[in-house]
């Protein structure tokens, strides 16, 4: 059911845009339902406040309470920020702003709704895209789209009004991406990417970062992994940062709604050389950061304490992006990494020195190659590199359960087509992915939502991982090196085992003499019929 509710507001929402770029109208959307997100929350804690205020039998009952002392009770703004809940002024809640929605100047009106919401609730200064006075849409417009987003959220279910009007906007992400094609591309990571980093590393507790965090899929990817496997979402620290500023916002919005806590740094900022979280060691890194970009450079970099296995080349921050995340990893930190299929091969400039140091290091766990076209924003092919910081001597971490070897993983003809240019990996494959990792590594695996295991520290070790030819293969560092530390998975896992059935070659070669024989006896009958019609018609042979 939910499906077809985020289909139809889509298919609404998406009629309303008339000519305004995709790229403007996901702003506009995109806050209205953060405003009704907070508004919602808002009224239900207010809804919840009154009924306890009047329970004799609950902690908060006011005895001989007046109409006039349950109104100021309820305005009382403390026991709102006490449930997490921000604080919104009558003139901001949702209701107001609807009320108002056929009112020639409701575009400032939310703008103006949304400085009070920041001025009133410090966390999100700077976050809320004040655009609405300005926005390019026809007459009354804005209006039908306050109207749309009025019908998101159901019942006065905290808990429920939280998780769809999240889902809705996780949903309106990717079809805005979709829609903004390239563009779109550079804020949101297809969700089954995000399932698969989040599988394999099982990011359960401590801090977890990305560095290019987007809108914050892998923040929210993490928190569903963690709640489908019995944890709690306070078992994890969020942090994060982002360099494009409405991508930010889009970021801070989605964690907001989810009730997720977050430090996505003072301001947006380039990760490299305005780093927001310079002491930070993390348990988990996940991160999908742009591929290949070539102006990333800059001279203040020169000798950059990050910089552990090489100067990275000026004119590609892959390897800068590698080297950025080893650095914040904690001892026995993991990280997961999307890149371009040349990270794995190149030796152009100080590329393949770099590699070489990071495997002859043992700090490259796992290698996957992706299938190609699950992108929205480019067609070059990608690659997960799975990342280890070994823990150091004397440490109780859990270190390397594989010293000297690293994973191969060949995904690249397990995707599924979902349109006639989009990829996706189900579910089933993630599994099948983070299982097979998790058995290379020793450990016991989570039971996945489905009743299948998924990766991560299920509170033992098991030794059940077995090399499958055309997949997976387990490899030794002195092999890397013979094949010059390429790390492409293609050229390790070998040819998928072509399946047999129980024939011998004997009872094989009679059963295609016999088959072959009939087709050319039948070859011969039909060309005299042929032959035979042919005549009929005067024709000589």
């Amino acid at each position: 059911m939910l499906e077809d509710i985020k289909k139809t507001l889509w298919a609404t929402a998406d009629k309303l845009r008339a000519n305004i770029d995709a790229a403007e109208y996901k702003h506009l959307v995109l806050g209205l339902i953060f405003v009704k997100f907070v508004s919602d929350s808002f009224v239900s804690r207010r809804a919840e406040l009154q009924s306890r205020f009047t329970d004799k039998s609950d902690d908060y009952y006011l005895p001989d309470c007046t109409d006039e002392l349950l109104a100021a009770e309820l305005e009382d703004r403390d026991y709102y920020t006490e449930g997490n809940v921000f604080w919104v002024p009558e003139s901001a809640r949702w209701e107001t702003l609807r009320a108002a929605a056929k009112q020639p100047d409701i575009g400032r009106r939310i703008d103006e709704a949304l400085v009070v919401i920041e001025t009133e609730n410090p966390k999100l200064k700077g976050i809320l895209d004040k655009r609405y006075a300005r926005a390019q849409l026809p007459d009354g417009k804005l209006g039908e789209l306050v109207d749309l987003v009025s019908t998101i959220g159901f019942g006065t279910n905290a808990g429920q009004a939280r998780d769809i009007l999240g889902q809705v906007y996780e949903y309106f992400l990717g079809q805005f991406a979709s829609a903004e094609g390239k563009r779109g591309g550079q804020f949101y990571t297809p969700a089954s990417i995000v399932k698969t980093l989040v599988a394999v590393l099982a990011p359960h507790h401590g801090k977890v970062y990305d560095p290019c965090c987007g809108s914050g899929g892998m923040f929210v990817q993490s928190e569903k992994f963690i709640e489908s496997h019995g944890g709690k979402l306070g078992d994890v620290a969020i942090f994060g940062q982002e360099s494009n500023p409405t991508t930010w916002r889009l970021a801070a919005m989605n964690l907001a709604i989810r009730g997720i806590d977050f430090n996505l740094g003072r301001e947006p900022g380039d990760t490299f050389t305005r780093n927001q979280h310079p002491d930070l060691r993390a348990d988990f890194i996940l991160a999908n950061p742009p591929f290949n970009i070539s102006d990333w450079w800059h001279g203040s970099l020169t000798g950059d304490p990050r910089w552990v296995y090489g100067d990275p080349p000026a004119g590609n921050a892959n390897y800068a992006w590698l080297q950025h995340m080893l650095y914040h990893l904690k001892p026995s930190g993991r990280a997961g990494i999307v890149l371009a299929n040349g990270s794995m091969s190149s030796s152009q400039n100080s590329e393949g020195d770099i590699r070489r140091a990071m495997v002859e290091a043992d700090v490259v766990e796992v290698m996957i190659a992706l299938p190609g076209q699950l992108f929205f924003n480019t067609q070059i092919p990608a690659c997960l590199w799975f990342l280890k910081k070994p823990a150091g001597r004397g440490s109780e971490g859990e270190g390397k359960k594989r010293c000297g070897e690293v994973l191969f993983i060949d995904a690249r003809k397990l995707g599924h087509m979902i349109s006639r240019v989009q990829t996706e990996l189900t579910d089933e494959v993630i599994e099948r992915i983070a299982g097979t990792v998790a058995a290379w590594r020793g450990e016991i695996p989570h039971p996945s939502p489905s009743g299948r295991g998924v990766g991560g520290e299920g509170g033992g070790l098991v030794d059940n991982y077995q090399d499958i030819p055309g997949y997976c293969r387990s490899v030794k560092l002195a092999e890397i090196a013979e094949h010059g530390y390429v790390l492409t998975p293609g050229r390790y896992v070998g040819a998928e085992a072509v399946e047999d059935n129980d024939e011998d070659f004997a009872d094989k070669m009679q059963t295609l003499t016999e088959k072959l024989g009939e087709q050319m006896t039948k070859g011969v009958e039909l060309d005299q019929l042929i032959r035979q019609k042919l005549g009929g018609l005067g024709y000589v042979f």
